[in-house]
């Protein structure tokens, strides 16, 4: 069972339905992809609630595709996170994912 260690959470009003462990914008809508992210919704809203937000520490996010332990990840489409490659960084990846839907471990603001 993969854990989190959140040291900063906040919430923020939704601005869509937010699925849990998908990375979240600063508008409260999903994080567009290669944006930086307020951080990673902790579980479920639908738009006008407040959602839960971890924003440092160690936190579990839904992968858009392979990730390698220690690389670093951007948000993808749907708000998952996936490998930098032109986008900004929203953390480093603790876990492997060999597959979009696999769930892992990211560390962000170290």
């Amino acid at each position: 069972m993969k854990t989190q260690q959140v040291i900063l959470r906040t919430s923020i009003l939704a601005a869509v339905e937010l699925g849990v462990f998908c990375f979240v914008g600063f508008d409260g809508a999903l994080c567009a992809a290669g944006a930086k992210a307020l951080g990673v919704s902790d579980t479920t809203a639908s738009a006008g609630e407040q959602a839960t937000v971890n924003t440092h520490g160690i936190m579990l996010v839904e992968a858009g595709g392979a990730i390698a332990i220690g690389a670093e990840v951007e948000t993808g489409a749907g708000g998952r996170a996936v490998v930098l490659d032109d986008g900004v960084s929203n953390g480093i990846a603790l876990d492997a994912s060999s597959a979009a839907g696999d769930v892992i471990r990211i560390i962000r603001g170290i």
